[in-house]
């Protein structure tokens, strides 16, 4: 084996340790990062309001994760030093969690959080595109993704007990957790080597409009991928639109406590993800990508209409959220894979990023349009808008995928 044979071998190994590393030790965090909306109405009385600005917080910071992910592309060679300087400072504010009483800043650590979080995952894709057989990535990626979302899904169960006994532990549970996860950096350091495989470009200014223009460009150049896009939107809004409905729906229809809510749901979602991966792994190796969204939008635009079946009895919340889960693990593969799949030989980082900025515009304005449409109509007319508009997006999926542009450049990054 040459000396090249034997630096791409490494290079794959590498890769995928730090990479699993990075995702298994992240899940504890992840767990207690998802009970913090219930933690902060349980124990400091979170307003309605505070709880609405941290459902909005993550689609939104996706703008502002634009521009990092942006300074990455422009600087590829220091795109395994973004990974883990993101990760140190990502994690810095929970370490002061035990000494600050201050709602507004932990809803900032929130947000700050998932802004780095969404930031580098382009960084991430790119280098498992680069580095790794197609198989081999997919699956690394589906099983990460599995362990993840039941991981979050069992830590209610894990921890519910703890947080009951000593309603303040979550100060200090938060800070062990992102310790634990910062541990990581020792196979992040690994791929030190791997900087030697990226091309070096030219500096490209740091402006305002610049991840912008270039989403732009890149859209109006793939028209297929603009396609795509405009599709996933629609799914992206039907599932927005009825996010600030669900508390009030939980409480005033439901009469669910917090704990029926941060466990029961948490846990359906997680099983229907970690129960359908494998599945969804497999049809992206078999059908074009078009088609797979078209799957999952129809499989979306099912989750109101058992949502609102639940009224009558709570059996058919369980279903609609192990549907939910469902429909999330096909949603996230093909949120994440679109950008290698439609990327071909290109650089997959510009294409990762529009759908980076694409999330963060539905948060602009969807969830207010969706406590509009609530207050004005009720709710069944925002269960069937949302209903309506995944439809709409499996309608157009499906149209979109009689072209064979995508399905031609799916072939080609099947066959890397």
């Amino acid at each position: 084996m040459s000396h090249q044979e034997n630096f791409s071998v490494c290079c794959q190994k590498s890769i995928s340790a730090a990479y699993i590393a990075t995702r298994l030790l992240d899940t504890p965090f992840w767990g207690l990062y998802n009970l913090l909306p219930i933690i902060l109405v349980k124990n400091l009385g979170a307003t309605p309001y505070q709880i609405g600005l941290l459902i909005t917080l993550k689609p939104l910071v996706s703008l502002l994760s634009s521009y990092w992910s942006t300074r990455v592309q422009a600087h590829p060679s220091k795109t395994i030093f973004s990974i883990s300087f993101g990760r140190c400072i990502a994690y810095f504010p929970f370490f002061f969690f035990p000494f600050i009483d201050s709602i507004s800043f932990f809803i900032f650590s929130f947000g700050f959080y998932m802004l780095l979080q969404v930031g580098m995952a382009p960084a991430w894709m790119e280098l498992l595109k680069r580095h790794l057989p197609t198989e081999k990535r997919n699956s690394i990626f589906s099983s990460m993704q599995v362990f993840g979302h039941l991981g979050g899904g069992l830590m209610p169960f894990l921890l519910g007990w703890t947080l009951d006994e000593w309603p303040q532990i979550w100060r200090w549970l938060f800070p062990v957790a992102a310790l634990l996860a910062l541990t990581a950096y020792g196979w992040q350091r690994a791929l030190k080597e791997e900087k030697m495989q990226w091309e070096k470009k030219e500096k490209q200014p740091h402006l305002l409009l610049h991840p912008w223009k270039n989403a732009w460009q890149l859209l109006k150049k793939h028209s297929d991928f603009a396609n795509f896009q405009w599709a996933f939107m629609l799914v992206g809004v039907g599932l927005m639109i009825i996010q600030p409905a669900m508390p009030i729906f939980f409480v005033n229809q439901l009469h669910l406590s917090f704990t029926e809510v941060g466990v029961a749901i948490t846990l359906c979602k997680g099983i229907g993800f970690a129960s359908s991966s494998s599945f969804w792994t497999y049809l992206m190796k078999r059908i074009n990508i078009f088609y797979f969204g078209m799957l999952v939008a129809f499989l979306a635009a099912t989750f109101p209409f058992f949502l609102f079946a639940s009224q009558w009895h709570l059996s058919w919340l369980y279903v609609a959220y192990l549907l939910y889960g469902s429909m999330q693990s096909g949603n996230e593969l093909s949120w994440n894979l679109s950008g290698p799949i439609f990327a071909g030989q290109e650089n997959s980082s510009p294409f990762s990023t529009v759908n980076i900025i694409a999330v963060g515009l539905r948060g602009l304005f969807v969830p207010l349009l969706g406590a509009f449409l609530l207050q004005q109509f009720g709710l069944f007319v925002v269960l069937c808008a949302s209903g309506l508009l995944c439809l709409l997006a499996a309608f157009l999926m499906a149209s979109f995928g009689q072209q064979t542009a995508a399905f031609k450049r799916q072939a080609l990054y099947q066959n890397q």
